[in-house]
């Protein structure tokens, strides 16, 4: 019979995918971290199959003293949500870090983020200061998509996004505390009493808007979300996956980004609500192209766009790994 794992003041949840020295990186830094505390970290592989798992397996194996990690190898590629739900099942605790491999803690971090939550008890969540290596503070809360936020998306103009400024999604930064719907999940600390009280993350998502869900599902359950600016932690944007710099490039992204989309705009706003979202943003696109009147350049969507917002619009519940048409 196997012998549960010990219940910890914190655990640290860390996906690997084909990110090994990433990973190691990230690994040591939260070691330094929880030094003195009442912690451990779990890794969770999710399948890589490139030797990335074997490359972390064999440092921890070599640490001297034994450091307090464990690698769960999963049998699939189960995404963000299904890869940080392992890492929480095989790590209970009262507090989940739930970490990107791309990103490292400044000193002090972990004792910071507890002294808050034990500060505020009522709040669900922990969002740290999220900032690039050179300290430059990232957007890392948001207000709620929402069928507005889309029209201001399309458009991509400056008189729609003042007009509407209510329901822009990025929050200028440090943000009002009632202002905040969600907050990244590169790096976020997560209260297991209101895990518990919600569930698990949404595996319904591959990637993308699983945060964005699970904050609201805790708003909607009564858990609120602290800002802690106190907390630093560095996020190499990108360095998990390419969405971002595809997005950057204006590059076709992956039809399962639009698959997340759906899913979250449906559960936020109904099967109407994700319609009014996809008709909004062809308004916007309309909007935009009125700038050449003033001589000023259309601001390009990515690439399909148009077409791939309609990804699972017709059944947004439905496979997270969608295919186009």
């Amino acid at each position: 019979m196997t012998q549960a794992p010990p219940r910890r003041a914190l655990t640290v949840s860390i996906i690997n995918y084909r990110t090994g020295a990433l990973t190691l990186q990230c690994l040591a830094s939260a070691l330094t971290n929880i030094a003195g505390l009442d912690a451990s970290i779990v890794v969770v592989d999710n399948a890589s199959g490139d030797g990335s798992a074997e490359e972390i397996e064999s440092w921890i194996a070599t640490q001297d003293p034994p450091v307090p990690v464990t690698l769960v190898r999963s049998a699939t590629n189960s995404g963000f949500s299904g890869g940080h739900n392992q890492g929480m099942a095989a790590g209970p605790a009262d507090f989940y870090l739930i970490l990107n491999s791309d990103a490292l803690l400044r000193p002090g971090f972990c004792r910071t983020m507890l002294a808050t939550a034990a500060d505020h008890p009522r709040a669900g969540l922990f969002a740290p200061r999220i900032e690039y290596e050179d300290g430059t503070q990232q957007t890392s809360c948001f207000r709620f998509p929402s069928p507005l936020s889309e029209l201001i998306r399309g458009a991509a103009s400056g008189p729609i996004t003042r007009i509407f400024a209510r329901a822009d999604v990025p929050l200028a930064m440090p943000p009002a505390p009632d202002e905040i719907g969600w907050a990244s999940f590169a790096c976020i600390l997560l209260r297991d009493a209101m895990v518990q009280v919600i569930g698990p993350m949404d595996e319904g998502y591959f990637l993308y808007f699983e945060d964005t869900e699970y904050c609201l599902r805790a708003s909607r359950a009564g858990w609120g979300i602290v800002h802690v600016p106190e907390a630093r932690a560095v996020h190499f944007r990108g360095g998990s996956g390419p969405v971002k710099a595809m997005a950057a490039a204006k590059k076709r992204l992956p039809a399962y980004f639009y698959a997340s989309r759906s899913r979250f705009l449906y559960q936020a706003h109904g099967m109407a609500g994700l319609w009014a979202a996809n008709l909004l943003w062809i308004a916007g696109r309309g909007l935009a192209r009125l700038r050449v009147l003033m001589g000023k350049p259309v601001p390009r969507p990515n690439e399909a766009e148009a077409r791939d917002l309609w990804i699972n619009a017709f059944a947004p519940l439905g496979d997270p790994h969608a295919k186009r048409d």
